[in-house]
């Protein structure tokens, strides 16, 4: 085997040298910006609450626990992986070193659907929210697709500019939203709950009670954008040393985050009433939590911060959709103008106008069709995006484990083989429940439930489809002498 797949590779064929994004971006920016895509305030005010409340009650805290331990040993594999992977792309590129050029393809094509579903989903949620914001502080609602069109502008113009740009926003805007949930929580450790310290975290009848399993998936579904670090690649400084540290770091962070806030919602609600205080609405179980142990004033900033978390995390979706445009343009599966990275910017340009145009669209046709904007768009696209963003990572681990089994360049077995086996398996585990549990995901509809899976299926083979056709694209992330022949 060639010494070459020791080091980050050169272009690909197919791959024009010239298209290449810059950035400076370090250790923090990085780290930031994929905490901004998973949301923190907005997975403490409104999935939390509905874990909590379908899964396992004051067992839930645990489920984050075993989430991160989950997703920590994808991460071991991915990481291991990164110094032989020498382009970005993230799954795609991942993929397509491990598992061949055609499922590379479809993972991809799986990837646009599946951030895709994230960004459709949260416009929906974003521009409900700015309306109800609105209307708290006496102001004209609007439209909610109105509100929704002006995010799309203000992400695009911010896209369509130097990464920089779009990690000092997010590095604001995190930095607010991490701050009111760690008033709300130490405002509860200070002043205890109705019946103590919640303790259903560390007892096996609590974190068994109810549905565990629905626990899990809902906990994996609250890290989307760790794993985004890759993506990165061309616009980071040192990308051997800040891609593994960003992606350790932001799910320590995000692990640690969830398990103390969730905990802590428990607490403020007592072992015994938490379930109870969910089913009553949990999409204002922290408000009243904040509202409760912090005043009105942390509550009201909340309501806020809750609007400008969804903007966050529809900035850092924009930014990922448009590398993996960019790069799927870059080797030919696409397009290549989506490739032509601004000459002044550094950043992918026309690929970035292009997902804008798409977000417009998508929201034209929610307003003639007549979508409810929480209720459809965020449920259902949620929906996809939850079982996509799983299906990835299991690919990915399927890779690192192919790619070491063929190219013995680590001999670590822990970081080559039993980590990512490990993470395999936890992840085909909670793809199993997802799958299973799909119209649940969709609002309870069996029709929708299988026409999210099948948009997922399609996906993945309109990719392989799109590089058996065309043969010659698509040689990102591997080479002729270490293609699969799947």
């Amino acid at each position: 085997m060639s010494q070459s797949l020791g080091k980050p590779t050169s272009a690909p064929p197919g791959a024009s040298t010239d298209r290449k994004l810059s950035g400076s971006i370090g250790l923090g920016t990085l780290t930031f910006m994929v905490l901004a895509m998973a949301a923190p305030l907005t997975v403490a005010a409104l999935s939390t609450p509905i874990g909590i409340l379908v899964g396992n009650g004051p067992g839930y805290p645990a489920a984050y626990i075993a989430a991160t331990v989950i997703l920590a040993l994808f991460a071991v594999g991915f990481v291991a992986m990164t110094p032989h992977v020498g382009e970005a792309g993230a799954f795609y590129t991942y993929v397509t070193r491990g598992l061949g050029r055609r499922l590379g393809v479809g993972a991809g094509f799986l990837a646009l659907v599946t951030y895709t579903a994230n960004m459709f989903g949260i416009l929906g949620f974003i521009g409900q929210a700015i309306s109800n914001l609105m209307v708290q502080y006496g102001l004209p609602a609007g439209k909610w697709w109105v509100w929704a069109a002006a995010v799309i502008a203000l992400v695009g113009f911010l896209g369509y500019r130097r990464i920089d740009l779009s990690g000092k926003v997010l590095g604001v805007l995190l930095i607010a939203e991490v701050v009111v949930v760690v008033v709300v929580d130490a405002a509860v450790l200070v002043k205890n709950g109705p019946e103590g310290y919640s303790s259903g975290v560390v007892h096996l009848s609590a974190m068994t009670s109810g549905s565990p399993a629905l626990a899990l998936m809902f906990a994996i579904g609250a890290f989307v954008g760790f794993e985004s670090t890759a993506i990165y690649r061309d616009e980071v400084r040192d990308p051997q040393r800040t891609i593994p540290r960003a992606t350790y770091l932001a799910l320590a962070l995000i692990g640690g985050f969830y398990t103390v806030t969730a905990w802590l919602m428990v607490t403020a609600w007592g072992d015994d009433g938490v379930v109870g205080r969910a089913a009553k609405d949990p999409s204002t179980m922290f408000m009243d939590t904040a509202q409760n142990f912090a005043g009105k004033v942390t509550a009201d900033v909340v309501s806020v911060l809750i609007v400008t978390s969804a903007l966050a995390c529809v900035l850092s979706l924009h930014n990922v959709l448009a590398r993996y445009y960019f790069n799927l343009g870059n080797t030919e599966v696409l397009p290549a103008r989506l490739a032509q990275a601004h000459p002044r910017h550094g950043s992918p340009g026309f690929a970035s106008n292009m997902q804008t145009v798409i977000s417009a669209v998508f929201i034209a046709v929610c307003v003639a069709v007549g979508l409810d904007p929480v209720v459809q768009v965020a449920t259902w696209f949620g929906g996809i995006l939850a079982v996509g963003i799983v299906l990835l990572m299991l690919l990915t681990c399927c890779a690192v484990l192919v790619f070491f089994r063929r190219n013995p360049v680590d001999p670590r077995p822990w970081n080559s083989l039993i980590a990512p086996g490990l993470g395999a398996l936890g992840l085909a585990v909670v793809l199993t429940i997802m799958i299973r549990n799909l119209p649940l995901l969709m609002g309870g509809s069996d029709v929708l439930g299988f026409v999210a899976g099948a948009a997922l299926v399609l996906a993945v083979l309109g990719g392989i489809l799109l590089a058996h056709l065309r043969p010659r694209a698509a040689l990102a992330a591997t080479d002729q002498n270490t293609e699969s022949p799947v």
